[in-house]
């Protein structure tokens, strides 16, 4: 009932940019009701602040909803996280992360990006399919419960 209260008082879409460094807490918060074990703020700061970087956030108003960071490494990237707020789930703000953010690493130059999703994960593993992704191989026990899948999406 919440849920649908929260919609119904949501009006707009969230606007995507790119992710700063005073974003850490809002997206630990975030992260820390996405997965089992949450990046503190620290963590995610450090992240922010390497130059090799790339991260975008979503934002309704003044209220981080969602986000996307991955690492490069010379003509590759690594999709390490990506998570939107309980309330904003199932509006295709993934979705809109994940094209922006992969644009984003094209423009760079990259050639090829990875990311590890957890094999139970229907909606993440669909929402990768959708963008291009495909596996490439699989980590055992990597999650609780589960193995990783590891995609890969080529550029070009």
């Amino acid at each position: 009932m919440m849920n649908f209260i929260s919609r119904l008082l949501a009006r707009g879409k969230p606007a995507i940019s790119e992710a700063r460094p005073s974003d850490a807490a809002a997206i630990a918060a975030v992260h820390g009701v996405s997965f089992r074990r949450g990046w503190d703020e620290d963590e995610i700061h450090r992240l922010l602040i390497e130059s090799n970087v790339v991260a975008h956030r979503a934002m309704h108003g003044r209220k981080l909803v969602g986000f996307i960071v991955s690492r490069r490494a010379a003509s590759e990237a690594e999709i390490l996280s990506v998570a939107v707020a309980p309330a904003w789930r199932g509006r295709k703000l993934s979705r809109a992360l994940l094209d922006l953010h992969l644009r984003r690493l094209a423009g760079l130059g990259t050639r090829a990006v990875f990311l590890e999703v957890d094999k139970n994960n229907a909606p993440a593993r669909a929402l990768y399919r959708r963008a291009g992704f495909h596996e490439v191989g699989q980590r055992q026990g990597y999650y609780a419960g589960g193995a990783a899948l590891v995609l890969r999406r080529d550029f070009g």
